[in-house]
């Protein structure tokens, strides 16, 4: 791990030996919140005024102290947010000065994934916990085994998809699979916000432990209940974020 990762982002990087002996590196991820945190105070004060650049990854890495990683994972959430937009190989510009009435989620929006996650990641849920093999069983596990310790928020982010993606499959039913598949890239999008954003983290490994226990039981019932509380949870985090 960078060492100037887990500084407080918005100071400048100093030298170890000036740490106090006893202190606590900051996380990662909350290098990254602090970061997307002053960028966006940026844009939405007009410091960096709409249709401005943003200086480059590595001008602002410089800045805050921080690795170029970091910087796109805060510039990725500035834009789900619809702050800014990202020209390949012309940099990173302001578009608005306020959070949009949606996010942008790759090829899908928020209330795209929304509207649809429930009338899909619902029943998958229930016919996992009744169709489910040993070994989808124990993929599931591991995931959620794996999510509980996994510091690194781009690593948990990439579980996190898998683990929908592995109830969808256990489900039996392909078209679940093949849709869960064909959305898991703008799942991560959405989960990366809302890690930033509204620091769903923790709430969403609980979450998935109780999907997770409902679906060893064998309960259809209650993995259905649970992968629902799960996405209305989801939902409101979002309508926190747009809302503001």
């Amino acid at each position: 791990m960078n060492l100037s990762d887990s500084r407080t982002a918005g100071q400048p990087a100093s030298p170890s030996r000036d740490q106090s002996p006893g202190a606590q590196p900051l996380a990662r991820l909350s290098a990254a919140e602090a970061v997307f945190n002053a960028i966006r105070g940026d844009i939405e004060s007009g410091e960096v005024a709409v249709g401005g650049k943003l200086s480059s990854e590595a001008m602002l890495a410089q800045q805050y102290g921080v690795s170029r990683s970091v910087i796109r994972e805060a510039l990725r959430s500035c834009t789900a947010l619809g702050l800014t937009v990202t020209k390949t190989g012309k940099g990173t510009f302001v578009v608005a000065d306020k959070v949009a009435n949606d996010l942008t989620l790759g090829q899908y929006s928020a209330r795209d994934l929304t509207e649809a996650r429930p009338h899909i990641e619902v029943p998958a849920a229930g016919l996992a916990a009744q169709r489910r093999t040993a070994e989808e069983l124990e993929t599931l596990r591991h995931i959620v085994a794996a999510m509980t310790t996994e510091t690194d928020p781009e690593s948990w982010v990439a579980l996190d998809s898998s683990f929908h993606a592995a109830i969808a499959r256990a489900s039996g039913n392909k078209v679940f699979a093949s849709v869960v598949a064909d959305i898991r890239g703008a799942l991560a999008f959405q989960s990366e916000t809302l890690n930033m954003v509204a620091d769903r983290q923790h709430a969403s490994d609980s979450e998935h432990q109780h999907i997770l226990a409902a679906i060893e039981a064998g309960s259809a019932e209650e993995a259905s209940k649970a992968m629902a509380a799960h996405l209305r949870a989801v939902g409101v985090a979002l309508d926190s974020i747009l809302n503001k």
